[in-house]
């Protein structure tokens, strides 16, 4: 096959397999292009790329390539990203290509054989799922990373959730994006000295001390991470909070502290699942005291699509076992479990910029990145929080915070009559 060729080869397999045109530039291991010449350009750099993709022609097969390094992307990744974003969410059907449609251009580009083992990062749970012992392993692949990975991502706040963006102005960055959102949560949870809040999946231990430290309250922050725990007690230590906070490694099911003036939940949700979902809401429930008040920030799915068979790049590599559900169903099941829901409140466009923002940290500091975590694992990160930043804008999902409380017995919520008085 003549050089020119392998592209021109690579480029009608691809669109043979994904069933549709090929949106970006391709160039070959050897230096060969084919496709727009306006389009920015995807790199295929081992012949494993191709055969990953014959495997496991959708998301997971081009991110396996992708975090492997066989796949590049030269110029904007978020341009890329759009432009394959149907394929990226909707995974083709295979039933009608003719095998001869991809056979012969396989051959002649070397890339039939075996399935290639996915990276190493790629991460498969053990035992019942949403077990005790399966959500731990699935919180350690994710958070336990490294705390100075995570410091270099998200910034001086060490905040892993949606920032609440109050400013355009050039000096406002994500740290006082992320200050206002830990504030907007104490404010519609009206949080004051003498308080007990409750944090369930309190990560670094951010919104405790702000909570602590801005309100005056006694928090209890637990996470199933071992290096956020650790991170955030030192950090608590060291802002002389130790009298107000206490972080725990414990599973919210073995919760026993209650009754609780206040609870917050701030990204912690989406790794209940779907199953379990009511539970959590009931124990959210009974820790909290009558006219207490709930927050809960979670992803939710705008567009809900039936079960699918295939694996996504995010279970594999991000979330293993996270479920995102309609708002609708979280205010339901809320509702359920006793709490009436007073206010919801969809910062879907905030995640965005928030996630924006992160990519740019880490590309700011690739070699250092790099160093901390290994090659694969930040190219997982670059890849899914810019594909979740155009899936956020691209209202595919969403991210709500929902505001309920525990009436008292008549029915007296002491909820204020208007939302002025939390959102400032």
């Amino acid at each position: 096959m003549a050089t020119d060729a392998i592209a021109v080869t690579i480029k009608k397999l691809l669109e043979n397999l994904l069933q549709t045109p090929f949106p970006v530039r391709l160039r070959a291991w050897d230096g060969s292009e084919a496709g727009p010449a306006d389009a920015p350009v995807v790199t295929v750099r081992h012949r494993r790329a191709l055969r990953r993709l014959m495997w496991q022609p959708n998301q997971l097969g081009l991110a396996r390539a992708y975090v492997a390094g066989e796949l590049d992307v030269e110029g904007d990744l978020y341009d890329v990203l759009t432009r394959l974003a149907p394929l990226l969410w909707h995974a083709p059907d295979l039933s009608g290509v003719p095998l001869r449609a991809v056979a012969g251009d396989a051959l002649r580009l070397g890339i039939l054989g075996h399935q290639p083992k996915p990276p190493p990062e790629e991460m498969t749970v053990s035992g019942a799922r949403h077990s005790r012992g399966r959500d731990r392993q699935a919180i350690s692949h994710h958070y336990d990373v490294g705390n100075d990975f995570y410091r270099l991502v998200l910034g001086e706040s060490m905040v892993y959730s949606c920032a609440f963006w109050t400013s355009d102005e050039p000096g406002y960055h994500l740290a006082d994006a992320q200050r206002d959102k830990l504030d907007l949560i104490c404010r519609k949870l009206e949080l004051h000295p003498g308080m007990r809040l409750l944090d369930v999946g309190c990560g670094w231990g951010s919104l405790a001390m702000h909570a602590a430290r801005e309100y005056g309250v006694q928090v209890l922050g637990i996470t199933l991470s071992a290096e956020q725990a650790d991170f955030a007690r030192k950090q608590v230590a060291a802002a002389g909070l130790s009298h107000q906070v206490e972080i725990r490694i414990q599973d919210y099911r073995d919760l026993d502290d209650g009754p609780f003036d206040a609870i917050s939940s701030v990204g912690m949700a989406e790794h209940v699942g779907a199953g379990p979902y009511g539970e959590y809401a009931a124990i959210l429930y009974r820790q909290l005291k009558p006219g207490g008040r709930l927050l809960n920030h979670q992803i939710s799915a705008l567009h809900p699509a039936g079960p699918s068979k295939q694996r996504s790049f995010i279970d594999a590599y991000v979330f293993p076992d996270g479920e995102l559900a309609p708002a609708g169903t979280t205010v339901t099941l809320l509702e359920e479990a006793g709490f009436e829901v007073r206010d919801v409140h969809a910062l879907r466009e905030h995640y965005a910029r928030t996630l924006r923002a992160w990519v740019a940290n880490l590309e700011s500091d690739w070699s250092a990145a790099v160093h901390l975590a290994g090659a694969g694992r930040a190219r997982v990160w670059r890849l899914y929080m810019a594909a979740s930043a155009i899936a956020f804008e691209q209202a595919t999902i969403g991210v709500n915070q929902v505001l309920a409380v525990k009436d008292h017995r008549d029915g007296t919520s002491a909820m204020p009559a208007t939302r002025r008085a939390f959102l400032g």
